[in-house]
């Protein structure tokens, strides 16, 4: 990577254009440049995207025809954050449908109403409560949203391609409003977090994760766009279902299924060339495939492979720290992975290159790399024995000569495997809830290290393979823990505290996608997805690690977000892949040092401001 703190000497006259392009940042132009619109009055109100409510200004009012359709006393910002936090406070058991519904997806259903009548107000609230609401609109909620989706929706919100609009899909981008698109993020619904096949309901997932782009990237809201493509579902429940709002057929599979996929990413980036697509929640079967397919001619990346991927590095990289060791003392760390799906064998892949680079980045370190994990799927450990093995799993397969030397053989149970390795690290990507149960726990007390790390990564909570308190529990205090949904640290008495780390992949993404958004690269690159783990890993100070603290508070994610999006850019600048974006073109974004990368990433970043409202007759 580059020597970010190079230094670069510019004329006086450069100095001063620099500052005006960074002082201009593009998502601002429609939010601090006077906005014109074509309605007045209740049209006005009834605009999500220009609605302001009590805070139109009296000018405005009059400008608008708003006079008399609001009550007088006009409201500051934070006047209207204040106003909803209480109604929130006291709607949240009147919004309950009944016993099923629980406290946070009453919740939601409140911060989606607000979503649906002023989007700007939305995007304060969310902004200014992060740590409370991204749980809400984000795992581990939107996974009961999904669920519940088709009782749910009101308001259609993003797209929606099928099996049956085969042929018509070129036509149909064009329904959309927006000339400019930034963000896409598509789901097939076929593995919503480890919830299984939720059909078309899965467009939860893809309306929750843009609302995190926007809330931590400053994505502008007004280009992104969440998409769901029904290709059918294999949930029986809802193919008999007869409220179910998808096609009710079984999924399309093999080369019928690839032409569907296919003729929808031809037709986004025929309208929208520069828009980065995120995939989200594709099962295993298709997710290795089609980041295959389109990753190197198509701006695209797997969230769940490689996102979390991505947060699963910083995380281990920040428990080799935690154990008061460089981070280059990875490539010693014994693991053991449970999950053999997409997201276990994306960070298998990534731990993978991580360990080679640092040993040298050449044939021999690459295999010296493998040998340090253990892989155990429903079948059991993976070894050079199993029959018809998954060609994705396939390198990291046991020997089992190796193994027989230390008692193992194919299929092995987790125990079996926890007792005899004595891993540094136990990975949980399986979405079994529970799967480190106390045996596995306990058996992981004889491990080699001085500071063994539990990762149970799977989403939603009830999937995750162990709690911090069974944890914490059985293991004592000298441990590292990280989950994938959020979970309260845990009070372990004398004042001693055992912090629960929230590996959630909301500090990556946005970061990557906004990175690849100001660089121009054409592709997400495998070195950009590794600069930005990096980024996350050296986030946390010294004295937080050592804490057992590895990843940083979700309240920070505005700051950690234009961290990782500048590590991106730096990195597609050392690629030769940089293009430019908008008045910031490749050449000079070469020539800003780290400061001034900084500088331009966060004036980047869209921020909840309303705009001044100039009517003009169509």
């Amino acid at each position: 990577m580059s020597n970010f703190s190079r230094q670069i000497r510019l004329s006086s006259s450069m100095i001063r254009g620099l500052q005006y392009r960074i002082s201009r940042p593009f998502t601002t132009i429609e939010g601090h440049r006077p906005t014109i619109v074509h309605k007045q009055g209740l049209d006005i109100l009834h605009d999500p995207w220009f609605n302001k409510g009590t805070a139109f200004s009296m000018t405005e009012r009059d400008r608008l025809e708003l006079r008399g359709l609001l009550p007088p006393n006009v409201m500051s910002n934070e006047q209207q954050i204040e106003r909803f936090m209480a109604d929130l406070k006291r709607l949240e058991v009147n919004a309950r449908d009944g016993p099923s519904d629980t406290n946070s997806l009453a919740k939601w259903r409140i911060l989606n109403r607000l979503h649906d009548r002023n989007e700007t107000m939305y995007y304060k609230v969310l902004i200014a409560k992060i740590e409370e609401y991204a749980p809400v609109v984000y795992t581990p909620t939107v996974g009961l949203v999904c669920q519940k989706y088709s009782g749910l929706f009101r308001r259609p919100r993003g797209m929606y391609f099928s099996a049956a609009d085969r042929g018509e899909m070129m036509s149909m981008v064009y329904n959309w409003p927006a000339d400019q698109v930034d963000m896409i993020v598509v789901t097939d619904g076929s593995r919503i977090l480890g919830l299984g096949d939720l059909g078309i309901q899965g467009i939860g997932i893809s309306i929750g994760k843009l609302d995190l782009y926007v809330a931590a990237a400053g994505i502008n809201p007004q280009r992104v766009l969440p998409i769901m493509i029904d290709v059918g579902t294999n949930n029986e429940a809802l193919l008999k279902d007869p409220l179910y709002l998808g096609l009710q057929q079984h999924r399309l599979d093999g080369e019928e299924y690839i032409a569907v996929i296919d003729e929808f990413m031809e037709a986004v980036f025929t309208r929208w060339p520069h828009v980065i697509v995120q995939f989200e929640d594709f099962q295993s079967k298709w997710a290795f495939k089609l980041l295959q397919r389109y990753r190197n001619s198509y701006r695209m990346f797997n969230d769940d492979v490689q996102g979390t991927a991505g947060v699963a590095i910083a995380g281990l990289l920040g428990a080799v720290r935690a154990q008061g060791k460089p981070m280059i003392d990875f490539p010693k760390q014994k693991i053991v992975v449970a999950g053999a799906g997409s997201a276990g064998i994306g960070v298998l892949n990534a731990a993978r290159k991580t360990m080679a680079r640092m040993l040298g980045n050449n044939e021999l370190a690459f295999e010296s790399a493998g040998s340090q994990f253990w892989v155990v799927d429903a079948n059991g450990l993976i070894t050079d024995e199993r029959e018809n093995i998954d060609a994705d799993a396939k390198p990291f397969a046991r020997k089992s000569k190796e193994i027989g030397r230390q008692g193992l053989r194919e299929g092995a149970s987790l125990v079996e495997v926890v007792r005899e390795v004595k891993p540094d690290v136990l990975l949980g990507l399986s979405a079994v809830g529970g799967l480190f149960s106390k045996e596995v726990l306990e058996a992981l007390r004889g491990s080699t290290s001085t500071r063994p790390a539990i990762f149970a990564m799977s989403n939603p909570t009830t999937s995750a393979e162990c709690t911090p308190e069974e944890a914490f529990s059985i293991l004592g205090d000298n441990i590292i823990f990280a989950s994938g949904s959020p979970f309260s640290d845990v009070d372990l008495g004398n004042g001693h505290i055992g912090h629960c780390n929230q590996g959630n992949n909301m500090y990556l993404f946005p970061g990557i996608g906004l990175g690849t958004l100001l660089s121009g690269s054409r592709i997400v690159s495998d070195g950009m997805l590794q600069a930005a783990a990096e980024c996350l890993a050296a986030y946390m100070t010294e004295e937080e690690v050592l804490k057992g603290i590895i990843y940083p508070s979700i309240s920070s994610i505005r700051d950690i977000t234009k961290q990782v999006a500048a590590a991106v850019i730096t990195e597609a600048i050392e690629e030769d892949l940089v293009e430019g974006y908008r008045e910031m073109d490749a050449r000079e974004l070469r020539k800003l040092n780290k400061d001034e990368l900084l500088c331009y990433v966060e004036n980047s970043m869209w921020n909840p401001d309303y705009p001044t409202l100039i009517y003009k007759k169509d």
